[in-house]
């Protein structure tokens, strides 16, 4: 075991108690981060507009901050990036991440000295955390590699401005240096395809032992590495056994991913973001991620179901109950008050407390009042190709409101890797796992006002040329699972090869 192997391991139970010092005492934790948001940002031009000096609560801050989505907060955003001091949060912030908003265009959101280390360590906390759990720390001798984007970075009025993955490329520790891939030279290239040829270039020869991002972008490396050599992944790097992955749900590419690497590998999810790194898999045997309490985020939560309500009732941990769907609302050392991430989640345990990512709540079908979820859709397809050769690359689902004859049905895109014998067949088995999870489904189809699924089969690469032809090829991006509309559907007409 080399010198670094060894030095892990005792880091590793060092963050191991740091941990478990703060997810033992969650309320307390809380309650001193929110203590501290309020009494740091009490002199902004936020917390005076806001009366932060009088605020001694929750229930003080529920009357006096009201939930706001990057829209809502573009007022005093536009002032921080114009040059402003002192707006959302003391001072002026170390780095704007860029992220494509939907319906705001670009959005800016502030990373501040004080929310810097939160992106990295806990990112590096998860790696301890599993060396802890598992005993294995032999990766740290062996190359790893991050596929994000470009580390290059513009200034804005004082501040650096990019995407978070190229932010944080600026914060890998010296002691990893040597064994990060890729290049800085082939991080910075924007295309995203000639980025990935290079990388499977620069890792070929190399011992790699980690590989992380996210899987649908990965899924893309993998396939490049096995057409180059006509192996396995596995067989290619034979010490690879650590996937870390964020973004999206890693189980509808598991059986892709293990075909293709052609042996299981331990893996470990995150839920970073550009407003802050909120949980990571603690446990390889937990359903879950352990939330983020210490690290200068306070959480609120209100009930999806509720959430569109005119006053939603907003709790923070002490109230949430288990296999409930909340949307998760941030408060944060970067100058974000009560924001509306967009995200769902759900616990799936108390003590500690560990959520999964249950959907978007801006991403669902509800054209009849079905209120699926993509937890649900991802659940469905699943339950439906357990035990079957069928594996997908990609998927996206879309109400088919106006059809040329019959009732409206949900239409699923599907880009197979293997295809079923019987698409009908399998149409049914997503369509009666919907119906087992979603009463409201049910009820529309047992009613006659929804037929059953329909599932179009989309080509080759399909998703990715879809994702090409809006600028969006590559990085963080990733398909939503839902649309509440056609606009996505609509595109991917051109690359439907079966219905």
């Amino acid at each position: 075991m080399s010198l670094k192997s060894i030095l892990a391991k005792s880091f590793a139970k060092y963050i191991y108690y740091k941990v478990q010092k703060w997810s033992n005492n969650p309320i307390d934790t809380q309650d001193k981060v929110f203590k501290n948001l309020i009494n740091e940002a009490a002199q902004t031009k936020f917390g005076k507009d806001h009366d932060f000096a009088s605020i001694n609560n929750h229930n003080d801050f529920v009357k006096r901050v009201p939930i706001r989505d990057y829209e809502a907060l573009k007022p005093y955003v536009e002032r921080v990036v114009a040059g402003e001091k002192d707006i959302l949060w003391k001072g002026k912030p170390l780095y704007f991440a860029k992220t494509s908003g939907t319906t705001s265009g670009a959005k800016y959101i502030p990373i501040t000295a004080e929310s810097m280390p939160n992106h990295v360590n806990a990112a590096r906390n998860a790696i301890l955390l599993y060396i802890h759990e598992t005993g294995n720390s032999k990766f740290v001798d062996g190359k790893m590699i991050f596929l994000q984007g470009s580390p290059v970075l513009k200034e804005q009025n004082g501040v650096q401005l990019g995407r978070l993955s190229g932010i944080v490329a600026h914060y890998v520790p010296k002691y990893l240096q040597k064994n990060r891939l890729p290049s800085w030279e082939t991080n910075c290239i924007e295309d995203w395809e000639t980025k990935v040829d290079a990388v499977v270039e620069e890792t070929l020869p190399e011992n790699m032992t980690i590989i992380s991002g996210i899987p649908s972008w990965v899924q893309m490396y993998f396939e490049k590495l096995q057409k180059k050599t006509g192996q396995k992944v596995g067989d290619i790097f034979k010490n690879f056994n650590l996937f870390i992955f964020g973004g999206v749900n890693y189980e509808p590419y598991r059986a892709k991913f293990e075909n293709l690497i052609g042996r299981k590998v331990d893996s470990i999810e995150l839920y970073p973001a550009s407003e802050g790194f909120f949980a990571f898999q603690d446990k390889q045997n937990e359903k879950g991620m352990l939330l983020q309490l210490n690290s200068g985020m306070f959480y609120e939560f209100v009930l999806a179901e509720e959430f569109f309500n005119e006053n939603p009732k907003r709790i923070t941990i002490k109230d949430v109950e288990l296999n409930k769907n909340y949307v998760i609302i941030i408060s944060t050392n970067a100058g974000l008050w009560a924001y509306n991430v967009g995200d769902t989640v759900m616990f799936t345990s108390i003590k500690p407390y560990r959520v999964i990512v249950s959907g978007r709540i801006k991403h669902f079908i509800s054209a009849f009042g079905e209120h699926v979820i993509g937890k649900e859709v991802e659940h469905a397809l699943k339950e439906a190709t357990k035990g079957t050769l069928v594996s997908i690359n990609e998927f996206t689902v879309a109400p088919q409101i106006n059809p040329e004859s019959g009732l409206p049905y949900h239409e699923w895109f599907i880009e197979f890797e293997n295809k079923p014998e019987n698409l009908q067949d399998l149409a049914i088995k997503i369509d009666n796992a919907l119906q087992q999870q979603n009463s409201y489904y049910l009820d529309l189809i047992v009613g006659k006002v929804l037929q059953p699924l329909k599932i179009s089969v989309i080509q080759k690469n399909g998703f990715q040329n879809y994702m090409k032809s809006i600028g969006k090829l590559g990085g963080q991006n990733k398909i939503p699972r839902l649309s509440n509309d056609r606009k996505i559907a609509d595109a991917l007409n051109t690359e439907i090869i079966f219905k």
